[in-house]
């Protein structure tokens, strides 16, 4: 009882300085964000795919950050399917599940279901201890080009600013390679669109757009349309499937798990020699 009192009246115990507490939060910070500046891989958007993209790539060694605008990185994987806490893979799915150490249970033949909440977290947890780098509350809102139109970096602004609507000046992060993995909005690739025309590589040259739900489709094309949609610009998950114009693929998530690796092997296989 002494020894809880002592503590409660500061006595026998280290004080707590808060300007120590700050110091910490603020040198720690900056030390990683300064380092971040110059990577091989930057990934915007910490959704399934992108994370997945990030936790192959970090494996490898390859040094690899991810921009996240939201507070919690996980995208659309923390809903489960409208709210419900469960998300489904195929068996090709499962096998990347299975190496996240996140467990499923058979519904019936082809079909596994897993818990969304464990599945997020986990792929988080998995993705950082391979030694990917996640920053929150970040938004991309421009990106550099070099070397006879390559994307080079990110161009970069606290979320904040951008919901506030501040005119505030950004800041420029390098990168070898640029990883699109913003969901259904594909904002990376509107901005390449946007800012020097229409060079992508799809039938259209531009984004073409999503398509209605039609979850077998959406899933057999999604690892083709992970691509280098421009130099320097990879496209990955939902955003493959939304620059490429396929079908949208609702609560089954082993594409999206699928179309990460596969960006990481392109990368390592194609790009990054």
């Amino acid at each position: 009882m002494w020894c809880v009192t002592a503590q409660f009246r500061g006595e026998n115990v280290n004080k707590i300085d808060e300007i120590k507490i700050s110091r910490a939060i603020i040198g720690s910070y900056t030390e990683d964000l300064m380092d971040a500046t110059e990577t091989d891989v930057a990934v915007v958007g910490a959704g399934p795919a992108g994370m997945t993209a990030a936790y192959y790539l970090a494996k490898k060694g390859v040094k690899t950050i991810i921009f996240e605008r939201k507070l919690s990185p996980g995208g659309g994987m923390w809903g489960g399917g409208m709210m419900f806490s469960r998300i489904v893979v195929q068996d090709e799915g499962k096998e990347v599940l299975n190496e996240f150490g996140v467990s499923s249970s058979r519904y019936e033949d082809g079909y596994w279901v897993a818990d969304a909440i464990e599945s997020t977290s986990t792929i988080i947890s998995e993705c950082v201890k391979a030694g990917a780098r996640i920053f929150n509350l970040m938004s991309v809102e421009d990106v550099m080009i070099r070397e006879g139109d390559r994307i080079s970096g990110l161009v970069l602004n606290w979320s904040a600013v951008e919901i506030a609507n501040l005119h505030v000046d950004p800041v420029a992060i390098r990168s070898r390679v640029v990883i699109d993995a913003t969901g259904h909005e594909c904002e990376i690739c509107k901005i390449v669109q946007k800012k020097i025309g229409a060079k992508l590589t799809t039938d259209t040259g531009g984004v073409v757009g999503e398509r209605s739900m039609w979850a077998e489709i959406g899933e057999g094309e999604i690892l083709n349309n992970t691509r280098e949609i421009y130099p320097g610009l990879v496209v990955t998950g939902m955003a493959a499937n939304a620059v490429l114009g396929s079908p949208r693929m609702g609560a089954i998530f082993g594409g999206m798990l699928l179309s990460g690796k596969r960006a990481a092997e392109l990368i390592l296989e194609e790009i990054l020699l």
